[in-house]
């Protein structure tokens, strides 16, 4: 059965916000943690509005990678997920994905889970829920390691051209 979408919008806009505010403060402050908590609120009303086996697999696996990641980055666990599996980059659902310390390819697998919503559904509010946490996986990315989100902006420029061929 179909979620109500009666404040559906209004609820989007104010998660929006949320999302917003937390990446301003996150990237000025720098602290992934402000990120992580404002990315939050758009992760849960995306697991309570996906429906379809694919989005709702892929809405779980979000909110179950965000809080990994909230653990590895509050106990500042390192873990280099590269060298332990012998190469820099790992394909997931068909893209690219830098490795190295786990709490860095945290943010990669949420923008990924992220942008299968997004070519998975036909809801406009997944969609929109879908924008704010790759922003906010962006974001988290940046804070934590400036050097992966270049390489992460190159690898997904690369995925777009090889779309568009």
């Amino acid at each position: 059965m179909a979620r109500p979408t009666k404040y559906a919008g209004i609820i989007c806009a104010v998660l929006s916000v949320i999302a917003l505010v937390g990446i301003i403060i996150g990237l000025v402050a720098e602290s992934p943690i402000v990120v992580l908590l404002a990315m939050a609120p758009s992760v849960g009303y995306e697991v309570y509005r996906t429906e379809g086996e694919t989005t709702r697999w892929a809405s779980w696996a979000l909110a179950g990678v965000l809080v990994v990641e909230f653990f590895l980055i509050v106990f500042n666990v390192s873990i280099d997920l590269g060298g332990f599996l012998g190469s820099s980059t790992q394909e997931v659902a068909g893209y690219q994905i830098p490795l190295g310390d786990l709490r860095v390819v945290g943010p990669a697998l949420i923008a990924v889970c992220a942008l299968i919503l997004m070519a998975r559904t036909r809801g406009v509010y997944t969609k929109w829920l879908a924008v704010n946490i790759i922003l906010s996986a962006l974001a988290l990315t940046y804070v934590l390691d400036p050097g992966v989100f270049g390489e992460l902006l190159r690898l997904g420029a690369q995925e777009g051209l090889d779309a568009l061929e």
